[in-house]
């Protein structure tokens, strides 16, 4: 379901061609340690990340800024079809994995408390179409940084495949 539109919501839709095999992608979002070599937009690490991967399983991830400031988000897996699908709620959270508001962050009010996260995969010409749809955030320029972030990780992620 799209929901841009819906009560002033919004949606980042990125599509990116990677130069690896559909393996080594889904890997990178799958696998904890390949998953800390690129999350998070330019400059910034990731010093920690869980995952459960199942469905109904959580994660939680940390990303921390050039000047050290720690976000913390986690969220549960709602579908994985290996390889293919990949769909899970997105929200801040505090370094226990608790779901916390933006505002935690000193960030917009008009996030909502979770977000849902959908990225594909497919095979093309030997390399691999990733697909990332993140719905259900505000509208204005936390959209844009939003988009901003994936776009700065996925160059990150391209780096890591090589």
């Amino acid at each position: 379901s799209n929901m841009a539109g819906e009560r002033g919501k919004q949606e980042v839709f990125i599509t990116r061609l990677f130069d690896a095999p559909r393996q080594l992608v889904w890997q990178a979002w799958t696998d904890p340690e390949h998953f800390m070599l690129w999350w998070g937009p330019k400059d910034y690490t990731c010093p920690y990340c869980e995952m459960d991967l199942r469905v109904g399983g959580k994660y939680l991830n940390c990303m921390r800024s050039p000047e050290g400031k720690e976000y913390w988000g986690t969220g549960v897996f709602r579908e994985i079809v290996p390889f293919e699908r990949l769909v899970f709620t997105d929200s801040f959270a505090d370094e226990q994995g608790n779901a916390v508001p933006a505002t935690y962050y000193g960030m917009s009010p008009d996030f909502p408390l979770e977000m849902l996260v959908t990225v594909t995969f497919e095979d093309e010409a030997g390399k691999t179409k990733m697909t990332l749809r993140h719905t259900g955030l505000p509208a204005g320029p936390e959209t844009e940084g939003t988009h901003e972030g994936w776009s700065e990780s996925f160059d990150k992620l391209a780096e890591t495949l090589k």
